[in-house]
């Protein structure tokens, strides 16, 4: 049975590999060979591998600085962004930048990456994009503490931990 969604993937190898003590993450082809014998689909494998592949790319871009002496900038959607993030998506990235979680790159990043999985993101995907985006950036663990402190605060009270 081959199942599973680029998100699915995505999750199960930040499980697996990259959230470990000492992150050991195969070779493209070794990984992309696990994952179908995991069970995963091989079109959603090269995905989620390419996904990959482009968020390590995505940290070597210059950093996104503001001129000095100038106010914080107000992030305006695309229309084709517009279109993909709910109100809801939106917000919640703003809402992290500003409490501190995220930087404006990382907010690129993220809304880079969420649009780059099928569909239409809803928030929970997007809570796993920010997620996977703080935890693949050296020296953000702080963030990360932060993310998953946002996270289990906005759980249900009886949702199973």
């Amino acid at each position: 049975m081959t199942t599973g969604s680029v998100l699915d993937i995505l999750i199960y190898v930040f499980d697996r590999y990259m959230l470990a003590e000492t992150a050991d993450v195969p070779g493209r082809e070794h990984l992309a060979r696990d994952l179908r014998r995991a069970g995963f689909a091989r079109v959603h494998v090269e995905r989620a591998l390419d996904w990959l592949t482009d968020l390590a790319f995505g940290h070597e871009r210059a950093p996104l600085l503001p001129a000095a002496g100038t106010a914080p900038a107000v992030r305006v959607f695309a229309d084709s962004e517009l279109a993909r993030l709910s109100t809801d998506c939106r917000g919640y990235l703003l809402s992290l930048e500003r409490q501190g979680v995220l930087s404006a790159q990382q907010r690129e990043m993220v809304i880079e990456r969420a649009l780059a999985l099928p569909g239409e993101p809803d928030t929970e995907h997007l809570k796993w994009v920010v997620f996977m985006v703080l935890s693949s950036t050296p020296g953000q663990d702080l963030a990360v503490e932060r993310l998953g402190g946002l996270m289990m605060s906005e759980m249900p009270v009886n949702a199973p931990h």
